[in-house]
């Protein structure tokens, strides 16, 4: 007598069009070892028939590097987001359901807009402004304790997955998220980007920055990557008070 056949569900959430409505399509595919939802959506991609037999469209995601470093595969899996590169079918329960991350605009199935986290980093300047293109010579070095903590933050991925998880950002609030905040704990750290620290801080003390964060700590619970987002906050949460009196006062009436 033949066993049978060993097969895979997925309940995937579709939508062909950013003004069209969402809908669920059901696909079972055969049972392979060692497979991830990527090579299950590949395996979709190569021949799009749903359960019912039907032919229909591929499934449109986002992905890259398939190692988890680039962040562009992010989706709710299971009702929770995460990398869908890492995201093993032995380690997940049938069926497998898969949705777009709603924090974000929706471009097409499983393909979401991230845009609102780029426009972010350029808004706390998430970088280290360096002039000219003659060589600069080396930099400053920065103390190994410091550069331990600060290579922890540089692994953020712009996933999105911290901001999905967080309930205070969402189509009715400015909060810039976790991640962007994290970044601007990173850049200020840096002995060159620490010339911009006082425009960075005061990038996230008005409407959309620190005081919108609900220290709800999911961000914490789901970043793929284990970086510490809430003690990031928690400290920018001491600049940013240090940087109001600061303000108030003027820096000439202040020791730093």
């Amino acid at each position: 007598m033949m066993s049978e056949k060993k097969t895979v569900r997925f309940i995937i959430t579709r939508q062909d069009h950013p003004d069209k409505a969402p809908y669920q399509e059901e696909f079972v595919l055969d049972y392979r070892p060692n497979m991830n939802v990527i090579s299950a959506l590949m395996e979709i991609r190569r021949n799009p028939v749903n359960a019912k037999g039907e032919k229909t469209t591929p499934i449109n995601w986002d992905m890259n590097c398939l190692e988890e470093v680039c962040g562009a595969c992010s989706m709710v899996i299971n009702g929770k987001p995460r990398q869908s590169c890492t995201a093993l079918v032995d380690k997940l329960e049938q069926p497998i359901r898969l949705e777009p991350m709603r924090t974000f605009p929706v471009v097409r199935d499983l393909q979401v807009d991230r845009s609102r986290m780029f426009d972010s980093l350029k808004k706390v300047k998430a970088w280290i402004p360096i002039d000219g293109t003659y060589d600069l010579g080396p930099g400053p070095r920065m103390p190994e304790k410091k550069r331990q903590w600060a290579y922890e933050l540089s692994k953020c991925m712009t996933c999105g997955v911290c901001l999905e998880a967080c309930p205070n950002v969402n189509s009715k609030s400015e909060f810039i998220g976790p991640a962007p905040l994290s970044q601007v704990r990173l850049f200020n750290a840096h002995p060159t980007g620490a010339m911009n620290k006082d425009e960075r801080l005061e990038s996230i003390m008005g409407d959309g920055g620190l005081a919108n964060c609900g220290n709800s700590q999911n961000c914490v619970q789901s970043c793929p990557k284990g970086i510490p987002l809430t003690t990031s906050i928690a400290a920018l949460n001491r600049e940013t008070t240090f940087q109001m009196f600061k303000s108030f006062f003027g820096s000439d009436h202040m020791v730093d």
